[in-house]
């Protein structure tokens, strides 16, 4: 029974032995740690904290909201001033404490001299000093003259002219135009393109795409005419008239460029040329035929009858000398095409009859705000037609024109026709 009972007592033992070194190794570990920590806290306040950087390219700091204090950095005011004094004057030194929130040094305003300084200063320098300075009126008055000049101009068109001996060919190359004004209001751009015609004889015509939206168009387009011996190049007249296509309406009118080739000699080579776009000039000629019009303008059922009766002396618009014509008639209210008729069309005349009478309801008492325009236009399968002449009838027309309107408004009912002169359309 002894040996029994030994055992029992040994193994009571065994747990307050495991205890006693668990608590040992216990604290031998808080130690340790806490040693660690100390050591690491010295090293730490012995070192600059590492979030100042520089940007080698900008020489912005990563981080400059940090930059705002001297005492993030851990630098006493002494060690700096032992440094500042070790510097040498001639050496470069840029403060990096100094600069702003984008790494810009801010710039430093010069002391104001001493009086000798400044009696030795020449009357030069302050002429120097006058021409740098601009007054707010010169600007003023440079940038009105500015925008006048703007409105004015119309643009530039370039163009290159060359004739081939070996095929008897006259060359046009269009190349492009720059600064074209702004023909749509809502898009502030425009559709251009070009219509180019060889006169006087008007039998080359000739029109270059439409480009969208641009108002520096490079339309890059060659046309030869064959048949144009180089002895009648001289002779010649380039008229270039420059549009806006319009899906809705008629094209608008940019400008035109008239350009005489008298004293052009293109045997030696291509040439190139630019030409600044006019407006162009609505002039009547006698050249663009006659349109025989009669009207009556009824009070009491406010409707106005036209009749489109003949039209004469036609000019040549096809190559083969004749031209298939025929009227279109557009009634204006306040300036808005409110109806539009046209006639049929007479094949290879230039003195061709119509006899086609319109009737026109007038939405407005009176004739004050109405006017009526014709278009005598060729009918061209091919292409699009070729505006002949145009006549405008209205309270604003002059000449024949404006008389024949006011015969109409003092006699009403009465059927009243006149011949009347078309203008270049």
């Amino acid at each position: 029974m002894a040996p029994i009972s030994a055992t029992r007592e040994e193994f009571d033992e065994i747990p307050t032995v495991v205890g006693i070194f668990s608590a040992f190794g216990l604290v031998f570990t808080v130690s340790l740690f806490a040693w660690i920590c100390c050591q690491r806290k010295s090293s730490k306040s012995n070192k600059t904290p590492p979030y100042k950087f520089v940007h080698v390219l900008k020489g912005v700091d990563i981080y400059p909201e940090n930059l705002n204090s001297k005492k993030k950095f851990g630098a006493d005011d002494k060690t700096e001033a032992k440094s500042k004094s070790v510097m040498p004057k001639n050496s470069l030194h840029l403060d990096l404490e100094k600069r702003d929130l984008n790494g810009n040094f801010p710039k430093t305003i010069p002391k104001i001299q001493s009086s000798p300084d400044l009696e030795n200063l020449t009357p030069k320098h302050f002429a120097e000093r006058e021409k740098d300075s601009i007054s707010l009126e010169s600007l003023k008055s440079n940038t009105s003259l500015s925008s006048e000049e703007k409105q004015d101009k119309l643009g530039t068109l370039f163009f290159s002219l060359e004739y081939n001996f070996e095929k008897k060919a006259f060359v046009v190359n269009i190349k492009e135009a720059r600064g074209l004004p702004a023909m749509d209001e809502q898009s502030m751009t425009s559709d251009p393109y070009i219509k180019m015609t060889i006169l006087p004889e008007k039998k080359h015509k000739v029109k270059t795409r439409v480009l969208r939206k641009t108002l520096d168009p490079a339309f890059d387009e060659t046309f030869t005419f064959y048949g144009i011996p180089y002895s009648q190049v001289q002779d010649l007249i380039l008229h270039f008239m420059i549009l806006s296509f319009d899906r809705f309406s008629r094209d608008d009118i940019i400008g035109e460029v008239l350009f005489p080739l008298s004293g052009i000699e293109l045997s030696e080579g291509r040439m190139l040329m630019n030409r600044e776009i006019i407006k162009r000039n609505i002039r009547k000629s006698s050249g663009r035929g006659e349109l025989l019009i009669s009207l009556c303008y009824q009070s009491t059922t406010n409707t106005l009858t036209v009749v489109v009766l003949k039209a004469r002396h036609l000019p040549k618009a096809d190559i083969s000398g004749l031209s298939d014509p025929y009227v279109k008639v557009n009634l204006y209210h306040a300036k808005k095409r409110i109806s539009k008729k046209k006639t049929h069309v007479k094949k290879c005349t230039p003195n061709a009859v119509f006899n086609e009478l319109f009737v026109f309801d007038i939405p407005c008492e009176g004739l004050e705000d109405i006017s009526i325009e014709f278009l005598v236009l060729d009918s061209d399968r091919g292409s699009r037609n070729e505006i002949i002449g145009r006549l405008t009838l209205g309270a604003s027309a002059e000449g024949t024109s404006g008389e024949h309107w006011k015969e109409i408004c003092e006699y009403p009912r009465r059927q009243i026709a006149k011949w009347h002169m078309l203008c270049d359309g």
